[in-house]
């Protein structure tokens, strides 16, 4: 086993197939697929499972990838203060719902990551995507809610894919309308308040179950819905055709603008939103390092986080 062979290992789980990872490591897909057959063969583990689809990793992957990651990352450091050799790119992929925070804690990530070279996703899509990325390792952290509806389906799908939901705070529902908004004056509102105006939601593809809305309340019956898959096509419905949405009430002014306001929306339900990870990987720096930025966000807003005693509430 080299450290070579690692690299191979971390750059497919990445890039999600291995015609894609021999690109962009400069080399031929049989050489690489050779090199994983190789590895494979030598500790008596099939790190990826063929499918039809493509590749995904084996439990037994997943655990290799959890120390493989490690190894390499310890080595860079050796070589970086021994070598003087070039610090490596810093690579980082999540998976998230439509949160304002969620960006503005990557904003601060990125700001403050010391190196002049990084490669990174921030993946803003549907719910049953980010819990397939984080499952199959494409993504560190996925960040998403659950409530009372959702929450037996979503722990029930989590708990098979050997997924971990860690609580970040609770957030009351608020509804996010334009500031031109007839009902922008309001400090609260009933949800009857907003059966004349289109109700606004992020669609979610091929799994479109109640229990993967992003927004509350969605077995609610509406006079005028419209799905979209975008946070910007979203805003713009919002202000052109006095749209709203539901959602945690946390909006940022300088990436969301000043004509999104939030205003709290009246129900007895509430939102625990959190990160889900994959029990058998650890985190990487560059990934604790944004766990911490999130809760620093987060209590920037007035939200308290959840302590390690409320991870189970």
């Amino acid at each position: 086993m080299t450290l070579q062979q690692l690299k191979y290992i971390l750059t497919i789980v990445r890039c999600g197939s291995i015609s894609e990872a021999a690109k962009q490591l400069f080399i031929s897909q049989p050489s690489l697929s050779s090199a994983v057959k190789e590895i494979e063969q030598e500790i008596g583990v099939d790190i990826f499972l063929r499918t039809s689809k493509g590749i995904v990793l084996s439990n037994e992957g997943a655990e290799f990838l959890s120390y493989a990651r490690q190894v390499v990352e310890q080595a860079e450091l050796l070589e970086q203060r021994y070598m003087n050799k070039k610090p490596a790119k810093k690579l980082f992929a999540i998976s998230t719902q439509h949160y304002a925070f969620a960006v503005q804690a990557f904003v601060s990530l990125m700001k403050d990551l010391n190196t002049n070279e990084y490669e990174c996703t921030f993946r803003e899509t549907r719910t049953y995507e980010i819990i397939e990325d984080v499952r199959n390792l494409r993504s560190e952290i996925g960040i998403l809610y659950l409530n009372d509806f959702n929450r037996k389906v979503i722990e029930k799908i989590l708990n098979d894919s050997e997924l971990r939901f860690h609580p970040l705070f609770v957030a009351k529902p608020h509804v996010f309308i334009s500031s031109a908004h007839p009902l922008a004056a309001k400090p609260l509102i009933e949800i009857e308040d907003l059966d004349e105006f289109p109700c606004l939601s992020f669609e979610q593809g091929e799994y479109n179950s109640f229990y993967f809305s992003e927004e509350i309340l969605s077995t609610r019956l509406y006079k005028k819905k419209i799905s979209v898959s975008d946070r910007a096509t979203l805003f713009n419905l919002l202000i052109g055709l006095n749209g709203y949405t539901i959602s945690s009430g946390v909006l940022n002014e300088d990436l969301n603008g000043e004509h999104i306001i939030s205003v709290r929306l009246q129900t007895e339900e509430n939102m625990q939103i959190g990160y889900i990870t994959n029990k058998k990987a650890n985190l990487s720096r560059l990934a604790a390092d944004y766990v911490r930025k999130l809760k620093s966000v987060i209590s920037e807003f007035g939200y308290s986080i959840l302590g390690k005693e409320d991870e189970h509430v």
